[in-house]
């Protein structure tokens, strides 16, 4: 549970947010199923309060979002004293955040990541992308890391690969999607190289083989980071490993679809079957049996981009207090 004594409402604000997890992702609920029952709650939290965040700004006019930032800020300020607003997911995230001992420097990240959105911030290279990476989705795997009690700096390099080779995964499967709201997530040097004007495209988002080029570079990097997360699994607690190499599974199976199409992500939007998720879960439950690794010398380095991230989470004690 999130505190010692649970009451009623606690359980119904923990349904809330399992129900938002539901509702916002099927690929991470059924990876969560496998999580144990003490990670599972807090997880859902995590998961309610990054949704409920990204829709704040995401469903408002432009005009609306920055004064949306502001009230995403006051309730995150509201959560670290420790009287939240009166939401389900507040009150929720307070009691998470105050428990695992999650630095405030983690969500900020987040919400920073959002606000390079709003500002309508575009990358011209994949370290810019990875920046981005940092803060919208290694940012969570780092707090989901804190929940599972580890803290150590290898393990928290190897979620912060996992979190930006989802994030990638994303923006591979929303090119389309993303160019129609005036986003454009690719590296404008990669796009430039392959004969691609970018205001044009974003004006006039069509697939072509040079996007379809673009988009498979990506994915080729997304991979790289999905081999290095690899080496984490078998760090976590034995009893989480399974839901996270199932979230990895399931995320880097959208990848697989996409090339299955010639890199295109902009006709349609690639969706993993059923019985081929449920393929990858049953594959990822063997995870729970692999031998357990610490991290030692020769693992490969954190990124550059998500170090700021690393130094906050390995440098607080278990309150969270640098």
């Amino acid at each position: 549970m999130l505190v010692a004594d649970a009451s009623p409402r606690v359980d119904d604000d923990i349904a809330r947010c399992r129900e938002i997890l539901r509702e916002g992702s099927k690929s991470f609920h059924a990876a969560s199923l496998l999580l144990p029952a003490r990670v599972r709650a807090p997880a859902s939290v995590v998961y309610a309060f990054c949704r409920v965040s990204d829709d704040a700004v995401d469903l408002v006019s432009p005009r609306q979002a920055p004064a949306a930032l502001d009230r995403l800020r006051e309730r995150l300020d509201r959560a670290y004293r420790g009287s939240p607003q009166d939401h389900p997911v507040d009150r929720a995230f307070a009691a998470v955040v105050a428990r695992h001992g999650i630095p405030r420097a983690i969500p900020e990240a987040l919400l920073e990541g959002f606000a390079w959105d709003v500002a309508g911030r575009s990358y011209d290279d994949l370290a810019g992308v990875l920046a981005y990476s940092a803060r919208v989705a290694s940012a969570v795997g780092v707090m989901m890391t804190l929940l599972m009690g580890r803290r150590d700096r290898g393990v928290l390099a190897r979620a912060c690969d996992l979190g930006a080779a989802m994030q990638l995964t994303n923006i591979a499967r929303d090119v389309g999607e993303d160019a129609r709201n005036g986003r454009v997530y690719l590296p404008g040097a990669w796009l430039r190289e392959a004969g691609v004007d970018v205001d044009a495209w974003r004006a006039r988002p069509v697939f072509t083989p040079a996007i379809g080029a673009v988009t498979e570079r990506l994915l080729a990097e997304a991979d790289a980071l999905y081999a290095r997360a690899d080496l984490g699994v078998p760090m976590l607690p034995r009893d989480c490993r399974p839901a996270i190499r199932a979230a990895r599974l399931l995320y880097a199976d959208i990848g697989r679809v996409v090339r299955a199409r010639g890199g295109d992500a902009v006709d349609s939007r690639a969706v993993v079957s059923w019985g081929r998720k449920l393929a990858l879960v049953l594959k990822a439950m063997g995870a729970r049996f692999s031998a357990s690794r610490e991290p030692r010398a020769g693992d490969p380095p954190a990124l550059a981009e998500v170090g700021f991230l690393i130094d906050a989470a390995a440098g607080a004690d278990a309150s969270g207090r640098a």
